[in-house]
């Protein structure tokens, strides 16, 4: 815990309101952003002692007088004031090791990865539910920690999800189980190399000892390679090797020599997803969960908003959002997922990468239609395969053209392999568009 310290909290989304609000009775607070239109909430900090500036110019405001600076996660690590904390020599911290510092004893789920990360983390935390443990649901799912203290008491186990932006700048905190889902060549715009993203990554095992638990994907090579030497206890699990503790056989999930779970009694599809219920498997069994209460969730876990979610069925078409497809191999993951026509929809913010490695996984995507920043290179990309493509300038648009060229029996999916920002705050407000949008076909 943090007393008489000075905190300058650089932005205002929820983690950084949540790490502001739980550190003011006992410090000097301020936080800043580039902008804000909610008057109501800044009274509401500024209530709470907490003073807040909204300028373009933070690192005018920022000095040496501050002992600690706390990062937004979306924050990146060139920003003026990041880097002249660092060389002040304050330390740079996010929210979660803020509210890790605060938490009374108790067990932590840590789970990362390039893909898979929130589904993975929701299965966890519905399957310590279902055996009526005390269990608390946190990180980048969307709940800060700083903002759920006050419910946690000891003895109880916090599911947190943990992006690589808040493990650049993690310390103290340690997970007493780490689970790594997968790795790919993700963030590049904000780490500059894909060996300096992996290198974050394996921050989750920071801290961990021989009497720690680091559940892993198997059939990942770099992730069976990196994390060779670390000194946790190691679960492999895969859709690829029966090697592993646990593994994907084609119908079903087998553990110990068992077939424990046939996909008939898994509501979600895909063997992405297979692999995210593999590793919840493991975790729960780590924590006395019976397989009937695994089973339970699997037969109602419908998957999570924006993870290749089915939308509607109209006129013999189904409509799939898998908007939190920010990325190629994302893209690939759902593609797999489907053996009738596709008529798939890319598009977003231009982070400058390649769309050569969707090729190999296009043999049931029958058109494509491209909206947004990267259009153009979409274009180039579609006619490159061969593949009858559309140009559109909006999602609404892309939508509606998709809808058009469509026949029964075809999926339309969703799934852009860009980041959503070029249009939209937020890959969920890109989803809950394209829901919007196939809702008013009806």
């Amino acid at each position: 815990m943090f007393k008489n310290k000075k905190f300058f909290v650089l932005g205002m989304g929820k983690s950084g309101i949540s790490v502001a609000k739980l550190l003011a009775p006992d410090n000097e607070v301020l936080i800043t952003d580039v902008k804000c239109d909610d008057f109501k909430l800044i009274k509401e900090l500024e209530d709470l002692g907490i003073s807040v500036v909204i300028t373009k110019e933070q690192e005018e405001v920022f000095n040496s007088s501050f002992d600690y600076v706390v990062k937004n996660p979306g924050v990146k690590l060139d920003h003026p004031v990041v880097l002249r904390a660092n060389r002040l020599g304050i330390p740079v911290i996010t929210e979660l090791e803020v509210g890790y510092l605060y938490l009374p004893k108790v067990k932590i789920i840590g789970i990362t990865g390039s893909n898979g990360k929130t589904t993975t983390t929701t299965l966890i935390y519905e399957m310590l539910k279902a055996a009526s443990l005390p269990v608390h649901l946190a990180g980048n799912i969307g709940i800060p920690l700083c903002g759920i203290i006050d419910k946690i008491k000891e003895g109880d186990i916090l599911v947190i999800e943990v992006s690589s932006h808040q493990l650049v700048n993690l310390d103290k905190f340690k997970a007493d189980v780490s689970v790594l889902t997968n790795l790919s060549e993700v963030h590049l715009d904000h780490f500059g190399t894909y060996e300096n993203y992996k290198k974050t990554k394996m921050r989750i095992f920071n801290n961990q000892t021989d009497k720690d638990l680091a559940i892993l994907n198997g059939g990942d090579s770099e992730v069976v390679r990196l994390t060779k030497n670390i000194p946790s206890r190691k679960l492999y699990f895969s859709s690829v090797s029966s090697e592993a503790d646990i593994y994907f056989n084609g119908s079903g999930i087998v553990y110990k020599g068992e077939e424990i779970v046939n996909v008939s009694d898994i509501r979600v599809k895909g063997v992405h997803n297979y692999e995210n219920i593999m590793a919840a498997i493991l975790v729960s069994f780590e924590f006395g969960v019976s397989l009937d209460a695994i089973k339970e969730v699997l037969n109602n876990f419908a998957g999570v908003p924006h993870r290749l979610e089915f939308v509607t069925k109209i006129h013999g078409r189904d409509f799939y959002n898998d908007s939190k497809a920010t990325n190629v191999k994302s893209t690939i993951t759902a593609l797999n997922s489907f053996d009738n026509d596709v008529i798939l929809i890319l598009g977003g913010l231009d982070r400058g990468h390649s769309f050569d490695g969707l090729k190999p996984y296009l043999k049931h995507v029958t058109n494509i239609v491209c909206y947004g920043e990267t259009k153009n290179r979409i274009k180039d990309f579609a006619e490159k395969c061969n593949i009858d493509v559309t140009v559109t300038d909006n999602l609404e648009e892309a939508t509606k053209a998709a809808y058009n060229i469509s026949s029964e029996g075809d999926t339309i999916l969703l799934s852009p392999a860009c980041a959503s920002w070029d249009q939209f705050k937020s890959f969920e407000e890109r989803g809950d568009e394209f829901k919007n949008i196939v809702e008013s076909f009806k």
